[in-house]
């Protein structure tokens, strides 16, 4: 009975508040969860280079110019951060040439080329002594060293060995497609990153994952132009934004506020983009852009038109918008000129002119390019200065376009016959 109480007593441990422990008790104070794990890899992620907000930096270098310290910013990101030679030589291909500059280039290919064997021989070994998630978590850092310090072609190939380890799951497999479209979306490969987001949405993720990639998606859209698919992503992700990898939510809100003005009815517009909650916290901070949208559904023309002049500056800075700032403006103009004639049966040239606070012979030659292309329902009576809107019928229009897809389908039919009896 001694030895068997004596055995008891050495199983417990008495509390600095006096209570009694059994050494069976979990100790919390042992080796870190994983998921705190998790949290610290994050952070780590945070403090270092956003890939995405370098992209922008690049665009606006190649584009619009960048001042001499913001440049040398960007030189020493390349160098001493990222230590990327191959994202240096395309950047500043004309700096290259220099003896000084060709010898650090040199130095970090030997410096990358060792840093990734010995990440390679950390897979192989993990392969063979461990698991399959301290394989994945090998594999992620050589994906991850080679986007920020490789080639484009090197940390595709790494991500895509990634994405064929065996035994991964569905949310991980998603994450990893997405980090490999931010890869070709860094390095302007618009129809790869295309393919990669179509597959990542027939999978099976949770929310939060197919949340992020409605806005991968849009974006994707957005630089295909077909601006009005993107308009409607984006305004379903305006509450739920959390997709910082890809972009910020000022770049977010001006991406939705941009293409929803040119296709959401004004009604929807005043609600989900003017009056939307999410939008007014940071209205300020894009004050161009709200002036323009604002501007518009007051009907404040000659300001819709001087908005316009300020945001074609804000359209050229980013790399989405770029390539369509000529079509985005066309349209902007359509919509104004189109807003304004929906309120007349018809208007003198005089009267239209001082509402734009542009010049009589400017808005004739641009209404009478929109009328000819068929984008404007309006005539100009050139002789005495007035334009007269056509407001087309709805029934007249719903018969001509049954007409037309009738015509089409016995086409496709006479064709199908023709097949058949041969």
């Amino acid at each position: 009975k001694q030895t068997k109480q004596s055995h008891t007593n050495l199983n417990r441990q008495t509390q600095p508040d006096g209570k009694m422990s059994s050494s069976m008790d979990v100790d919390d104070t042992k080796a870190p969860t994983s998921e705190k794990k998790e949290n610290e890899e994050e952070e780590e992620e945070k403090k270092g280079v956003n890939m995405m907000e370098l992209a922008q930096t690049i665009h606006r270098l190649n584009v619009t110019g960048i001042d001499d310290v913001a440049k040398t910013e960007l030189r020493s990101t390349i160098l001493s951060e990222l230590k990327n030679p191959f994202l240096f030589k395309t950047t500043f291909p004309d700096e290259v040439e220099s003896a000084e500059t060709a010898s650090v280039i040199a130095k970090l290919e030997v410096e990358n080329e060792a840093k990734k064997k010995e990440l390679e021989e950390s897979i192989a070994t993990a392969r063979e002594e461990a698991g399959d998630m301290e394989v994945l978590e090998s594999s992620l850092k050589l994906a991850k060293f080679s986007f920020q310090s490789l080639s484009k072609d090197e940390a595709l190939e790494a991500y895509r060995k990634v994405v064929e380890l065996p035994k991964l799951s569905s949310g991980k497999k998603i994450d990893v497609l997405m980090e490999r479209a931010r890869v070709a979306s860094f390095y302007g490969d618009t129809k790869l990153m295309a393919e990669l987001v179509d597959t990542s949405t027939k999978m099976a993720g949770d929310w939060d994952r197919r949340n992020r990639l409605k806005v991968y998606e849009a974006l994707g859209k957005i630089l295909m132009r077909d601006v009005k698919a993107a308009a409607a992503l984006l305004v379903d992700c305006i509450a739920t934004f959390s997709c910082t990898e890809f972009c910020t939510f000022k770049d977010f809100v001006v991406y939705a506020m941009v293409s929803n003005l040119l296709y959401l009815p004004r009604t929807q517009l005043k609600e989900k983009i003017i009056d939307g909650p999410e939008i007014l916290a940071i209205v300020n901070e894009i004050p161009v852009v709200s002036k323009l949208v604002n501007s518009l559904y007051d009907c404040d023309y000659k300001a819709y038109l001087h908005a316009m002049v300020e945001v074609e500056s804000v359209l050229v800075a980013d790399r989405f918008l770029q390539p369509h700032c000529g079509y985005i403006m066309r349209e902007l103009h359509v919509l104004g000129y189109k807003q304004f004639l929906d309120s007349y049966k018809s208007v003198t040239l005089d009267s239209m002119a001082a509402s734009f606070g542009v010049g009589v012979e400017f808005l004739d030659l641009q209404v009478s390019r929109f009328i000819a292309a068929g984008r404007l329902t309006a005539k100009i009576d050139k002789f005495g200065g007035i334009v007269e809107t056509t407001r087309p019928d709805l029934k007249n229009s719903q018969y001509k376009d049954m007409i037309h897809k009738g015509d089409n389908l016995l086409n496709r039919i006479q064709k199908l016959a023709r097949v058949v009896d041969l």
